[in-house]
Formats: C-alpha cells, structure tokens, sequence
C-alpha cells in the first residue's frame, strides 16, 4: 500500500561512524525520501483507508513542515481536497512545497499550537478528516513500513536509532521490527533520540504515563513536541530499549558530519540519530550494539538556517576560530598579520577593522578575524605564531 507512493530510500555505510562507534553503521536515507522525509508513509496509509465519503470530505491537518508535505502530496496522489494549517512562521521552502502538491495553506499564529486549534474547528465546521501527525494506529501503520524496509535492506540489523518527536515514527518501526526479529528467535535493539529541550519521552517514561513538557529552544524543531501520543508512549514503553538526548550543538555537527563525510542535506530533526553517536550518547549506553542502522529521517532543512548551521557545527569542531587583537594604528599592520596566518596555512574568511571601542587608545585600532581551522592543534598554532610575532591575541 505505502509503496505506490514511497521510495525505497538507500542505505548507506557509514565508515566514519562505523569507526567511532566500533560496530557497522549504515544510513537509512528518509532524507532522499519523496517530500523530504518519511512522514508520506503514515499520511498516505491513512488516507487510503478513508471511505469515499471521508475522502469527498476532504482532509485538514496542521504543521510547520514534514507533515503539511507529507498530507498534501498523499491527498494529491489520492485526489482528495486537502488544507492545510501552518504557522506564519514556516520556512519558505516548506510553505511553497505545501502549496505545488496542492494544498490550500492557511496561515496563522506563531507557533503550531494555535494552527492545531484552527485545523481541528476547520474539522468540525466543514466535517473535514483530521489527519494527525504521529497519535492514530493506521499513521503508526505507515510508518511501521519503514522498519520493513530496513528488514529488507539489512537482514542482519542488530539495532535500530530512531528519532523521536511524538512518536509514531519508532512506534512503527519497533512494532515492525521486533516482531519480524522475535519471529526469527532473536531481538532487534530500539534506540530513541529527542533533542534535550524537547525531551517529552525521558520525562514521561519515568512517570509512567505521557507528561507534557515545556519546550525549550531547539533547531530539532521538526521532533520539538511537548508530549507524546498516547498510542505512541504505550508502543514506546513496551518495545523501545533506551531513549536518549542530544544537544543542539551535538546535532549541528551532526549535520555538518553528514554533508562533508556522507555528501548527504540532513535537517536538524533527522540529524539526532547521528549526534547521539557523535556525543558518546550511544556509547555511554555500554553495549555491543552490533550492526547499527541509524534513520535519517529527514532533509527538509532551510538554505538559511543551514548556513547557521554549518557555521556552529565548523565552530563546535575547533574549524573555525574568531580572534581580537589590538594593533599599533600604522600602515602595514593588517597586511602583516594576514600573511602570519597564511604562514600557518589558515584561511581568513571574515575581518572587521575598527578604531573605536571599549578599551582601545587613542593610537590602537582592533582587528577583529574569523579564521578557518583544521582542528584544535592548527587553532592553537595559529594562536602560537601571532603571539611569536608580538601580537597578543584574544580568542573568543
């Protein structure tokens, strides 16, 4: 069923990651999925389960991205009338991808709580299905396809590192999985990764049942829910080994390891499974995982926000390196310290020169230099050479 619509998404080695955890890690590519990710399985599937006069209907749902795509391409595939909620917010790609697979795009509040609230009146008004993101068995269903396509591609799967956000993607997937694995006389491991500000599942683990949570500041936006379906915590509770957490900085070089090393666009949210290996998280957990799949869930990620992103992850690896330093207010001086750090073969990418500022004399201007690293060591070479030459540097 999800197959007339879904990609089967390649899977890829991984042989920096296999190095760093010491098992076999491959790439389930969702982020090469139809729509950018694999919220097309769960929509679809549900979809094609309505009647003909659910369908006559028309479909709502509400969503700052993956799954606004995800509702509007299936309606489309299934020529249904779809509408769909978003904030005033949402990244232009987004809204414009919503928009050519059909849908019409309501746009309305901040954040996604207030569109949730228009989508579920605009369902009562006009009798329109509400298609939600991750708390219905038939979205679980369709995303439990996933966990079957990694049975296909990988046999021999010993664990399985799934972000989450409400939900229903690892529900789906450790259903599909575990069950396959225990029909074989063995078991999968189920690993779970939330972004540490959006970390509902920890919380409500602990206390038995779904807890909501505040929801801090997170790029993982796309798994930023403040408290798990109901049917997902049930599935998640019963069959998911460990859940664990990363940071935004863990998942910004995340992103970064993936495009340079894996040549792959991830988005925040789709990126945590590979954080969490890149933090130790997974590590930390103290088994043999054995032969590792991590799903990349996602690829939908702002050209803007990805030049951020890509800024924090080269700074969060000791790549890149802002100095200060004060200079005597005489001609020659910019172009001697540009050529001290060509001698150590770093790459200038950003200088502010200026004459006033807190702590300057009157004869002293402050350099301000952003400079591109290797690594720690270069970083401190670099360092090293300007104060050789004289100079004091401040490394912010």
């Amino acid at each position: 069923m999800v197959g007339r619509v879904a990609k089967h998404t390649p899977v890829e080695t991984s042989t920096y990651l296999t190095e760093l955890l010491g098992s076999q890690v491959l790439l389930k590519c969702e982020n090469l999925q139809r729509t950018g990710s694999y919220k097309i399985r769960g929509a679809y599937y549900m979809m094609s389960k309505l009647s003909a006069d659910e369908r006559a209907r028309g479909v709502v749902a509400a969503s700052a991205g993956n799954h606004a795509q995800g509702v509007a391409f299936a309606a489309r595939e299934l020529g249904v009338k779809s509408t769909i909620f978003m904030p005033l917010g949402v990244a232009l790609p987004k809204l414009q991808a919503t928009r050519d697979y059909g849908a019409h795009v309501v746009l309305g509040g901040a954040t996604v709580d207030e569109p949730l609230r228009a989508a579920a009146a605009f369902a009562r008004d006009t009798g329109a299905v509400f298609v939600p993101p991750f708390d219905h068995p038939d979205v679980v269903t369709g995303q439990a396809a996933l966990g079957l396509d990694i049975l296909d591609d990988v046999p021999d799967v010993e664990t399985v590192i799934v972000p989450i956000g409400g939900g229903g993607l690892i529900a789906g997937v450790a259903a599909a999985v575990k069950q396959r694995a225990r029909g074989e006389g063995r078991d999968i491991r189920v690993i779970g990764v939330q972004a540490e500000n959006a970390a509902s599942y920890p919380v409500s683990l602990s206390a038995g049942i779904p807890t909501e949570i505040a929801i801090g500041s997170t790029i993982a936006d796309g798994i930023a829910v403040s408290k798990p379906g109901v049917l997902n915590f049930e599935i998640v509770k019963d069959l998911v080994d460990d859940v664990i957490t990363v940071s935004d900085d863990d998942t910004a070089r995340a992103i970064l390891v993936l495009l340079e090393r894996s040549k792959l666009v991830v988005e925040p949210a789709g990126a945590v499974g590979v954080a969490a290996i890149l933090s130790g998280a997974v590590q930390a957990l103290g088994a043999d995982l054995g032969r590792t799949v991590v799903i990349l869930s996602g690829g939908n990620i702002d050209p803007l926000l990805m030049q951020r992103v890509v800024a924090a992850g080269l700074e969060i690896s000791d790549r890149y390196l802002n100095l200060r330093l004060m200079l005597p207010d005489r001609p020659g001086q910019l172009a001697r310290t540009s050529e001290l750090i060509a001698a150590a073969n770093a790459n200038v990418v950003e200088v502010l020169h200026t004459r006033s500022g807190h702590g300057l004399e009157i004869n002293q201007v402050e350099l301000q230099v952003s400079v591109e690293t290797r690594g720690p060591d270069h970083k401190a070479e670099v360092v090293r050479i300007l104060r050789e030459a004289g100079y004091d540097p401040i490394v912010d």
